[in-house]
């Protein structure tokens, strides 16, 4: 038990089981007296030894002694009063303990009881008081209930007032003992009340501490309350009294308020015309602080003067006697001569006033003074001069009827002004008459010129207002805009033009597009357009950095169905418009590109159920991009990079999540969807149009493997490979490695020929790789990857034919949203996946500390220091000997908003990547690796 547990019991002991206390007591006392019998012997004698040497001194010292004790005893009781005040509980038990004493004394006879008695009122009597050297008492030190400036110490450890136990007939009479008590008696005392079960009442003060603070919180709260509602209620009588101010304002200066009663004291009539600014903030400081003076200024002051003097004439009707004027304030004395305004008007209406005052005096003055003598004559020529004025004119409807005549003429305006442009706007839209501005069509989107000389009437009416009315596309660049209903798989042609040349090469290092391109001796070196038909976080981050955590946007799934279907429809169209153009696909072949790898979802084709995807819509950008790889050579790799039920619950799947195809519920429900869209996709593009172009054909983009059952994604490869076929795809048919590593694909889907592996290799996804230094990844990039190639090229130790259809130059994971929306990074120790088997918690980058960091790599390319810059394009430079020594890449990804080591086009603008693929400052077999740590580049950069 601790030490002030032990003496929590000591104090609270009384309060149970009396006839046990006085037992305990007995003892104690017994034992006391024993100790302090000792003690006085062993004084005694120590005193008649010291006397015997110096009788001089014996009473002295004894007087000393005297006064010591008496010190112990009185301090020690000052000490403990402390306590005893802080609680009031406390006193009471101590009263009971009294008590308690007081009793059991009186129950038993004392030998020395009087003795005892007067040395106890001695001791009261004189009380020990401290002295200095020269004898002189000193001043009693100050205690923690006489000062509110003593902070005393409120432990539970602190002493406690001595108990006062009656002394046994044996005991002497020589005051208490001072001794502590022994660890032994400690012990005894702790079992002895850890039996008596004093633990629960310790329990039970707990709970009425806890208690009482609850009921302190509880009203702390309350009061916090109560003064956030006093707050509130402030706030919102200020507003209302701005509100006010404004509206009476706004009411003065129509109706000339101001400057008619500054007619009335022709010595106030210039300030009030040239310092309303000082009125407006006088008002504004007396609604937020009340009624205070105007910093005692001379202006406001005889302002004041005249508000409340007799002699201002109030135009009530009737007269106020100079001491009922001064009960009413300003605002009051304002009010009742805006009421009386009012009522005049009212009197002047009803002809009350016919023949007296001309009434438009009250308004004239006020129009002729803000410079509006037109409209004064205006009025009048209206009423014939000074005649008399018709009855359904007054001052107040005037203002209101100006008002009401302005927002006439307004809403006359606009309605001319929509009559106009509405009938342009359609007219534009449609594109049914000539267009002489270029400036109108730029404003509106896309120059939509071959809609020129069409009419909505030229599209029949089932399809008016469907994906087959181009009055409905945002962007008829370079389509075909001649409704046709034909399809060829049930995908419709609609756009195409029937005219292509086939007679284009990319560079003069491959052959054009007519003409065979040799895979397996020729190099791909291609450039995916990820995150254009395939929304992608970290591509485009715009799409989803408005949405907060807890609206859950992540990927296309959520991002639709947050949009909602026409919003969502119109946003991605303009995406897919914008996102690549004729441009786009031109710069590719300028770099040295001969092939483009384009990535599209199933609902390009399709959609299911209550799919929240846009149909059909990025079908055509898809067609139109195909058309532009031809005009520029650039042969295509089709990528169907989401299928239905997602085949690898990554956000470029379409939904992040659980993996629904060939998994679950709906797995192989979503394995026959998937099939049938192949169904239609391969019978589109067998088209004699395509045999040339699109000579890559793809099956599914990364399926995961690792988590999905091998034999079920191979039975499916083994359905889907002879439908592509039977339907009349010639070129190559590409399938994922599905992560499982190239070795294990030896030997597997051997029967079938024209087939390629495709694997994406990159150093950031993996904890083994991400870590190496800068050196070691350029090493690895060498020598791994095209050990890797070379393995997986042979059929004995590989599955044969291999390329690498993904990779990219970035060396650590720090692109915004790469890993998926709000999961972090393994770079920076972040990387949280809600899964403890794959989250990464703790710094991977090459310093394995705080130091990892991704600012740097998220840093402009303008701010990468010159070994960076080096490094990223050697490193770029590696991969891209590696991949030849197979069948070439694809590298990942050519367009980003930001992510300049994700962006061929970005990278090589910054010079982190060659300005022709063909451009190699560094080689693999020739260059030996550089220690990038001597050059001054740190591995945590």
């Amino acid at each position: 038990m601790p030490r002030d547990s032990y003496r929590r019991d000591r104090d609270y002991s009384y309060d149970r089981e009396p006839e046990r206390d006085r037992d305990r007591d007995r003892r104690r006392e017994s034992r006391d007296r024993s100790r302090a019998a000792r003690g006085s012997r062993h004084r005694d004698n120590s005193t008649r030894d010291s006397g015997r040497e110096s009788g001089r001194d014996s009473d002295r010292e004894r007087e000393r002694r005297h006064r010591r004790r008496e010190r112990e005893y009185h301090s020690g009781y000052e000490s403990n009063n402390r306590d005893y005040d802080t609680d009031r509980a406390r006193r009471e038990r101590h009263e009971r303990r009294e008590r308690y004493e007081r009793r059991a004394r009186r129950e038993r006879p004392r030998e020395h009881e009087h003795d005892h008695d007067r040395d106890r009122s001695q001791r009261k009597r004189r009380g020990h008081r401290a002295t200095d050297s020269t004898g002189e008492l000193l001043p009693r030190p100050e205690r923690s209930y006489d000062s509110p400036y003593h902070e005393g110490n409120r432990s539970p450890t602190k002493s406690r007032h001595p108990r006062h136990h009656a002394r046994g007939e044996s005991a002497p009479d020589t005051g208490g003992s001072g001794g502590p008590l022994l660890m032994d008696s400690l012990a005894q005392l702790d079992r002895q009340n850890a039996k008596g079960g004093w633990r629960r009442y310790d329990d039970e003060y707990v709970r009425e501490v806890r208690e009482k603070e609850k009921e302190l919180e509880r009203a702390r709260r309350k009061e916090e309350r109560e003064e956030k509602r006093e707050r509130d209620r402030r706030r919102e009588e200020r507003r209302a009294r701005e509100v006010e101010m404004d509206k009476r304002k706004r009411y003065e200066q129509e109706m000339g308020f101001r400057r008619s009663k500054a007619t009335v004291d022709p010595e106030l009539e210039d300030e009030l015309l040239n310092h309303e600014e000082d009125d407006d903030y006088s008002d504004e400081v007396d609604t937020h602080f009340g009624p205070v003076p105007f910093l005692d200024s001379p202006r406001k002051t005889r302002r004041s003067e005249y508000l409340h003097s007799p002699e201002r004439p109030l135009k009530t009707g009737y007269t106020e006697s100079p001491g009922r004027r001064k009960e009413y304030t300003e605002s009051e004395l304002d009010e009742m001569e805006e009421r009386q305004m009012q009522r005049k008007g009212k009197a002047y209406a009803s002809g009350a006033f016919v023949g007296g005052k001309p009434k438009n005096r009250v308004v004239s003055g006020p129009l002729l003074e803000k410079g509006a003598h037109e409209e004064y004559e205006y009025h009048m020529t209206r009423r014939g001069g000074g005649a008399s004025v018709p009855s359904d004119y007054d001052d107040v409807g005037q203002g209101k009827r100006k008002k009401w005549k302005r927002w006439i003429i307004i809403a006359a305006v606009l309605i001319v002004i929509l009559a106009i442009v509405i009938p342009v706007a359609v007219v534009m839209s449609k594109k049914s008459s000539d267009h002489d501005s270029p400036a109108a069509t730029a404003s509106s989107g896309p120059n939509n010129s071959n809609l020129d000389g069409m009419s909505e009437d030229d599209i029949p009416k089932d399809a008016q207002g469907t994906i087959l009315d181009p009055f409905t596309w945002y962007d008829t660049l370079d389509f075909n805009v001649t409704y046709t209903g034909e399809t060829v798989g049930g995908l419709s042609v609609m756009g195409l033009n029937n005219s292509y040349n086939d007679n284009v090469r990319a560079n003069d290092k491959v052959p054009p597009l007519n003409e065979t391109f040799k895979y397996g001796n020729m190099s791909i070196r291609g450039v995916n357009l990820g995150g254009w038909l395939s929304i992608e976080p970290f591509i485009t981050p715009s799409f989803f950095e408005s949405y907060s955590t807890k609206q859950n946007v992540i990927d296309e799934f959520t991002l639709t169905t947050a949009l909602g279907a026409s919003k969502a429809a119109s946003k991605l169209e303009q995406h897919y418009s914008t996102f690549v153009t004729r441009k786009t696909l031109e710069d590719i072949r300028n770099a040295g590109f001969d092939h483009v790898r384009i990535p599209f979802s199933y609902w390009a084709v399709r959609t299911y159920d209550d799919d929240p995807y846009v149909p059909q819509i990025s079908w055509r950008y898809l067609l139109r991009g195909i058309e532009w790889a031809r005009q520029n050579g650039l042969r295509v790799n089709l990528d169907l990079h989401a299928l239905p039920g997602s085949q690898n619950g990554w956000n470029h799947s379409g939904r992040q999540g659980v993996i629904g195809w060939l998994n679950g519920t709906d797995g192989d429900l979503n394995a026959q969807r998937s099939l049938d869209v192949h169904d239609q996709l391969s019978k589109f593009f067998a088209q004699p149009r395509y045999k040339n172009l699109v000579t890559m054909y793809g099956l599914a983009n990364e399926p995961k493997m690792v988590d999905l059952d091998t034999q079920s994604v191979l039975d499916w490869y083994n359905q889907a490979i002879p439908l592509i076929r039977n339907n009349g795809i010639e070129g190559i048919i590409v399938f994922g490695d599905g992560f499982m590593g190239l070795d294990n694909w030896q030997g597997k889907l051997q029967n079938y020929t024209d087939l390629l592996l495709d694997v994406h290799q990159y150093v950031i996804f993996n904890v083994d790789q991400i870590v190496l230094s800068h050196s070691e990844k350029l090493n690895f990039a060498c020598k791994g990857w095209t050990q890797q190639s070379t393995r997986s090229m042979n059929k004995e130790t590989g599955f044969g034919p291999t390329m690498c259809g993904e990779w990219s130059q970035a060396d650590a994971d720090c692109a915004q949203y790469i890993n998926n929306v709000g999961w972090g990074t393994r770079w920076e120790g972040t990387y949280n996946t809600g899964n403890d088997s794959t989250n990464v918690l703790q710094p991977t980058c090459p310093a394995l500390n705080a130091t990892c960091s991704c600012a740097n790599a998220n840093a402009d390319p303008a701010e990468y220091s010159e070994p960076y810059k080096k490094w990223l394009l050697d490193f770029a430079l590696a991969q891209m000997y590696s991949f030849e020594q197979g069948w070439g890449w694809f590298y990942w990804t050519w367009k980003t908003e930001r992510a300049t080591q994700w962006s061929y086009e970005l990278g090589m603008k910054a010079g982190i990547l060659p300005q022709k693929v063909w451009d190699r400052d560094f080689s693999c077999e020739t260059d030996s690796i550089p220690d990038f740590g001597e050059m001054g580049l740190p591995d945590y950069y």
